[in-house]
């Protein structure tokens, strides 16, 4: 009980503990070259409150699936 969570990816969001499904990929063009981009994981609850929270910012951004992006870091 109250052990790590059971899962290989755990949600970005704040005190979440679920299961990521999806990684929101962006960048801040204010202080981010072209080139880098960070990653945030998120569960199936958050996946629109963290993206929006982004797109507000007018951050370029991409939602994948977290095998998605998994097959892409194996290539």
């Amino acid at each position: 009980m109250g052990g790590a969570p059971e899962h290989r990816y755990t949600c970005s969001r704040a005190r979440c503990t679920a299961e990521a499904r999806w990684a929101i990929v962006w960048r801040n063009p204010k202080i981010h070259a072209a080139d880098r981009r960070k990653t945030w994981l998120a569960c199936e609850a958050h996946r629109d409150e963290l993206r929006d929270f982004l797109a507000a910012r007018d951050f370029p951004l991409e939602v994948r699936s977290v095998s998605e992006l998994e097959e892409q870091n194996e290539q």
